[in-house]
This record gives structure tokens, sequence and C-alpha cells, in this order.
């Protein structure tokens, strides 16, 4: 699957529509045991674009970008705002302040990269295997269909 792109106007009502994205892709990729994970990060940064990058304008937009990396899939967040220098949110910050969402999702992704001044943010997630609820019922699909049959004589 190439790389592809959603835009939603800076509102964040229109972060249903990400979360919908999100939930959509973990089923069809069968990483529904990684939407928790995602989702939180993903929509934490495509709230802070909204927000603090777009100043929640309506004529603004955010795009989510999505696909897969080496090792699992990314998404990238991009707003239209003025940017910010990323690199002064490394610590934990205290309770309640700026930062809080940055943190957040330092924590929960794998990789994470800013770009275009901090006008982006990209994510990525690695995949560490099949769901083990997943590859159980397989197994058991697979042993019913291998299991010796009884013959009546």
């Amino acid at each position: 699957m190439p790389m592809q792109t959603i835009t939603i106007q800076s509102d964040k009502a229109n972060l249903a529509q990400v979360e919908t994205l999100l939930s959509r892709f973990c089923d069809e990729n069968n990483i529904g045991n990684y939407f928790a994970t995602i989702s939180v990060a993903v929509l934490q940064a495509a709230e802070n674009a909204i927000v603090h990058g777009n100043h929640s304008d309506p004529a603004k937009n955010v795009s989510v970008s999505y696909g897969y990396c080496n090792g699992g899939v990314f998404f990238e967040v991009s707003d239209e705002g003025e940017g910010f220098d990323a690199d002064r949110y490394v610590d934990l910050p205290d309770t309640g302040t700026v930062g809080t969402g940055i943190f957040i999702i330092r924590s929960l992704a794998d990789h994470v990269e800013f770009s275009r001044g901090g006008r982006s943010v990209r994510m990525e997630f690695f995949i560490r295997g099949i769901e083990s609820s997943v590859a159980s019922a397989r197994a058991a699909t697979l042993q019913k269909f291998y299991m010796p049959k009884e013959v009546e004589a």
C-alpha cells in the first residue's frame, strides 16, 4: 500500500474522522492490539496541530499521512502553522503544562521525528507480530482441520 493522506479542517470535531481512519486501518491490517497506542499518539498530534499549530482556524487544514515503514506502520501529522522547536520539549513536563502532548507522543511511538520547522511529526510504530488471540484462533482452526477423523466401521 502506498502512502495515503486524509485532510481535515482545523476543528476538533473533525478528530472523529481521524479516529475512524485509525480504527479502520488497524482492523484492515490485523493490528487491533496496537489501536489504543496508535490512536492516543496520533489523535494527540492531530489535536496539537489543530489547536497549537493552526490555532483552530477552520481555513487551515491538518493532514494525516499513513502507510508502512520498515518494521511497522507510520503516521505523519502536518499543519499549516508557524511551527515550533520540538527540542524544547524533551523532558517530562509538569502536570498540565505545555509539552504534555509531545511527551505522550514520544512515550507511545517507537520513533518520533519532527520536520518542517515543527509543522510535521512522523510517528512510527513497530509491529512485533500477530495478535496472540488471532494466532490462537488460527491454530485452533488448523488443528481441527488436520485432526485425524474417525471413520465408523
